[in-house]
């Protein structure tokens, strides 16, 4: 019998976890710049937190979640999103406790029962950062700088940003007015979803993919806005604008979750299908509240990291090699494989990236997998060798050889890897 992997999900195999591992590298380095911090929280929660959390009116909670009832007759969801877990551990751990901003990192799979298509499957993983404890809209700025630092700095081209404020649950409540006076002519012809979304939720309208035709003349809620929320927004934009990050406003853009207050902003890529989406997020100011805690203020964002290597790779981005083999060791005779087996150890323990045979090929053999392994050198250890003690280095892009005793092998290894 034979198994094949679920529909919607994938192997990453070498030759392309490389990639992921750059992007992640990548991740944890900027948000060391940025004074974030890991966090890692559980990969299924309670059912609730994510109704309540997320929204019972999204499609992810109506339509994409992984939820199943525990031999404790509990029911669990498999996480959909980060955000959602995060503060429920800010909460519980009582986070908010400490004096300063939290600010915090995540990366990991999430879950949703979604249609597979290029760049989107139903485990998926995502880059995202939370910043909780302050409602200064300088922060929504750091935010998104950092999303757009991530995306420079791993090489992608043609990423932009699109903001929106989608205002406070009051700023909403009045505009609600005036979008259902404007949809309700439209009922008829719009998407079954759009339908049923007018009646509990209609901002979600604004967000659906199918009749974005349909509202090309929709009033904006920035016309809505309380001055407040227009400060808000006019301060993230002058944020944004110091840095010189480059941005489009959205007026349609309300993102698919319900949390959000303030600033929503997404980021776009072109080349990977209808959906141009790579990453999004906001400001959060009531979920803290809302999964128990005290009434403090956050935001943050999630990236797709398939959709980001996916881009990578569309745009044939050079990446750097992570696990280029700095020496490739090989034995001739008996006893120059006792020896090579100490010797590779001793490099690892020192450091060294090492690589021996263990299938009894012949040297020309081995100095083909020297070379897929693209490993820097390669170091023979013959019968003469080993009765002086050395072994011949011989440097693979220049061809270069030279003996090296066994105890200075490590130290002139690791000293050309510095040099270049």
């Amino acid at each position: 019998m034979s198994f094949k992997k679920s529909p919607g999900t994938q192997d990453i195999l070498p030759g392309s976890v490389e990639k992921w591992q750059f992007v992640e590298q990548k991740a944890r380095e900027i948000c060391s710049r940025y004074n974030f911090r890991e966090i890692r929280t559980p990969i299924f929660e309670s059912t609730e937190l994510f109704q309540r959390g997320v929204g019972e009116t999204t499609d992810i909670v109506e339509k994409e979640m992984y939820t199943f009832i525990d031999r404790g007759e509990r029911s669990l969801t498999l996480r959909p999103e980060g955000t959602a877990g995060v503060v429920r551990s800010f909460v519980e751990n009582k986070l908010f406790g400490e004096p300063d901003l939290t600010k915090l990192y995540y990366m990991g799979p999430m879950f949703r029962y979604e249609r597979p298509q290029a760049g989107r499957y139903r485990q998926f993983h995502q880059f995202g950062i939370e910043a909780i404890g302050a409602a200064d809209p300088a922060l929504d700025a750091e935010v998104i700088a950092l999303g757009y630092t991530f995306y420079t700095e791993v090489g992608l081209r043609g990423v932009g940003v699109e903001i929106n404020s989608v205002g406070t649950p009051a700023v909403r409540g009045a505009f609600r007015e005036k979008l259902l006076t404007y949809l309700e002519p439209k009922r008829e012809i719009l998407c079954k979803d759009c339908q049923s979304r007018i009646d509990r939720n209609p901002l979600r309208v604004l967000d659906c993919k199918v009749d974005q035709k349909h509202f090309t003349d929709a009033p904006s809620i920035l016309d809505s806005l309380d001055e407040e929320c227009q400060i808000h927004f006019d301060k993230v934009k002058q944020h944004l604008s110091d840095m010189e990050i480059p941005f489009e406003i959205n007026h349609r853009l309300v993102r698919g979750l319900d949390y959000y207050t303030h600033t929503a902003f997404e980021f776009k890529a072109e080349g990977i299908g209808a959906i141009d989406t790579v990453g999004g997020g906001g400001r959060y100011n009531g979920l803290v509240a809302d999964v128990g805690g005290p009434d403090q203020p956050g935001v943050g964002f999630g990236l797709g990291l398939e959709r980001t290597v996916l881009l990578l790779e569309h745009q044939e981005t050079a990446i750097p090699n992570l696990n280029e083999l700095d020496v490739y060791l090989i034995a001739l005779g008996e006893e120059a494989d006792r020896q090579v087996t100490k010797l590779v150890y001793q490099l690892r323990k020192a450091g060294v990236k090492a690589e021996r045979d263990y299938q009894g090929r012949k040297m020309k053999a081995q100095m083909k997998s020297a070379d897929r392994l693209q490993a820097r050198y390669t170091a023979i250890l013959g019968d003469d060798e080993l009765a002086n003690g050395e072994i011949t280095l011989k440097e693979m892009a220049t061809g270069l050889q030279r003996k090296v005793s066994f105890s200075d092998l490590s130290h002139v290894i690791m000293e050309s890897k510095l040099r270049s």
